[in-house]
């Protein structure tokens, strides 16, 4: 087999959004990401934004071209009933998510942000099949 000539990177998925101070107070304050940038072209224009924790890096917008509300992303995160008890601690009014160990070997957090995207937050675990 030939070796490629390129090597592909990490992804950035792009999330809609609808309302913006909803979709911050998800994100910055429930989730815990930090703001990285926003771009608008000019004022009353869709906002583009970047938002990140750690290595995981989502980008949001109000652009209507971009993408639709409701994707699904999965997010691998480190000691899955650490974050799970700081988000249940909170008290997000719009969210009070579970803990599941699901049959494929991985602990859940499953949360839907203002615009209907689905991101699930797991953790590998050793299974003893």
């Amino acid at each position: 087999m030939d070796t490629l000539p390129y090597k592909l990177q990490t992804i950035v998925p792009i999330l809609r959004m609808f309302d913006v101070e909803k979709t911050k107070d998800f994100y910055l304050n429930y989730l815990e990401f930090k703001l990285d940038w926003e771009h608008q072209y000019e004022d009353n224009f869709p906002l583009y934004m970047q938002v990140s924790h750690g290595d995981c890096v989502i980008h949001l917008s109000e652009h209507h071209g971009d993408c639709c509300p409701g994707a699904a992303l999965r997010i691998q995160a480190e000691h899955i009933e650490a974050l799970h008890a700081k988000l249940v601690s909170k008290q997000y009014k719009y969210m009070k998510p579970g803990l599941e160990t699901a049959p494929w070997g991985t602990k859940e957090i499953g949360v839907i942000d203002p615009a209907g995207n689905r991101l699930t937050l797991y953790e590998n675990i050793a299974r003893n099949d």
